[in-house]
């Protein structure tokens, strides 16, 4: 079954304001100010490394507003969500499936999984939650408004984003709202919402308006507020200042990125800015306890020291190849692009290491490393399992 067209809509508390930001996000948001040049050639590389295709799978073609349907595992179970309903679990070594189930529902968040459960949201404005075994249903719940960000498991809790500024807390058991956080929403704003992320004791969620705020997991009350940008500019488009991409917690300290704004490290406790750069970002970063590497608007790759927010290198001869969020695999960093290609960079230095193309159609999705696999979904609904391997130099 194919889903129909999405509504070209930004959901806001009375009023719709979509053919600008498909203006913003089409124009703008993947590819910066001055990405109105050709994205850049890929010039002849002598390959460091090899790259195997240890599996690939077709899956429904996705729609590049519903970036956050990504694949996830846990637990040895690789689970994706199609645009139409459809949930699957799968080997993550073989790409076999386990098993599939038709929700009925068209999906646009998810899917988020842990404790045995799998959670999606839904453009219906619609909460799911299934058992990760069999992908039977446990409940759905009507939530306030479409879903476009994966929720958050975690001891008893399911916490869901919605596109109207809210977010919710609902317990596993029987889907009981336990708490809500409302949040007014900018007259413009991405498509996209930030997925809200899950701590012993707290929930931490990105806003339109460059916001990042820590609720109490118990009670949904704001525990700290931090400003990651402040809007600039004279217009409504010159002030979006999204938080759209999926923050990174690493060691108590979370890293996040705003459109038009900047990237920051934010004490997970206290919500104190530890540092900021002026980095404009709309794909995406990861990090360690060493580097942050990010892709900004004009799709640069960028290292930066965790400690401080120092610039260790910059790759630039990716530029205006509409990147996807790096992601941090062994000692490389890996990209996708608009054309199909998967590019493995250095961490030490930035080059270029070796590439591989597994399809024309673009790859928006930040990739997915787990066991030094990499994992790619392309706007085609290819699903490539990808691992680097040495290239042994002659001896003697």
């Amino acid at each position: 079954m194919i889903l129909q067209p999405i509504p070209l809509e930004v959901v806001m508390r009375q009023f719709i304001f979509w053919p600008m930001l498909f203006l913003l996000a089409g124009c703008s948001a993947f590819t910066g100010k001055d990405n109105a040049d050709p994205p850049s050639e890929l010039v002849e590389l002598q390959p460091e490394l090899r790259i195997e295709t240890i599996w690939d799978a077709g899956f429904e073609d996705a729609d590049e507003t519903l970036l956050k349907l990504k694949p996830v595992v846990s637990n040895g179970v690789l689970y994706i969500a199609e645009p139409s309903g459809e949930v699957f679990a799968l080997d993550p070594e073989t790409g076999d499936k386990h098993w599939s189930v038709d929700t009925d529902s068209p999906l646009s968040g998810g899917p988020g999984v842990a404790d045995g459960l799998i959670a999606v949201g839904t453009l219906e404005a619609e909460l799911i939650l299934l058992n990760g075994e069999d992908g039977g249903e446990r409940w759905r719940q009507r939530v306030s408004s479409e879903v476009l960000s994966s929720p958050a498991i975690n001891d008893g809790n399911v916490v869901c984003r919605t596109t109207d500024g809210s977010v919710t807390a609902y317990s596993t058991d029987a889907g009981e709202k336990r708490w809500l956080y409302d949040r007014s929403v900018p007259v413009l704003t991405l498509r996209g919402d930030s997925s809200p992320l899950i701590t012993d004791y707290q929930v931490l969620a990105g806003f339109a308006g460059g916001k990042l705020v820590g609720l109490s997991l118990d009670t949904g009350l704001a525990e700290w507020e931090a400003t990651i940008s402040t809007p600039k500019g004279r217009t409504e488009l010159e002030r979006v200042v999204d938080i759209d991409a999926d923050p990174v917690l690493v060691e108590g300290t979370l890293y996040v990125t705003a459109y038009q704004g900047d990237v920051a490290a934010v004490s997970e406790s206290s919500g104190v800015v530890l540092w900021r750069r002026d980095i404009s970002s709309h794909a995406g970063l990861d990090a360690s306890w060493r580097q942050v590497f990010v892709t900004d608007s004009a799709d640069h790759v960028w290292s930066l020291d965790a400690t401080n927010g120092a610039t260790l290198w910059q790759q630039k001869k990716l530029h205006a190849r509409k990147l996807s969020a790096p992601a941090m695999v062994n000692d490389t960093v890996v990209v996708g692009d608009f054309d199909g290609y998967v590019h493995w960079l250095s961490q030490e230095d930035g080059r270029q290491m070796a590439r591989i193309r597994v399809g024309s159609d673009a790859i928006r999705l930040k990739p997915l490393v787990i066991n030094d696999i990499v994992y790619v979904m392309d706007e085609g609904g290819t699903l490539s399992a990808l691992r680097a391997h040495p290239i042994e130099t002659e001896s003697r």
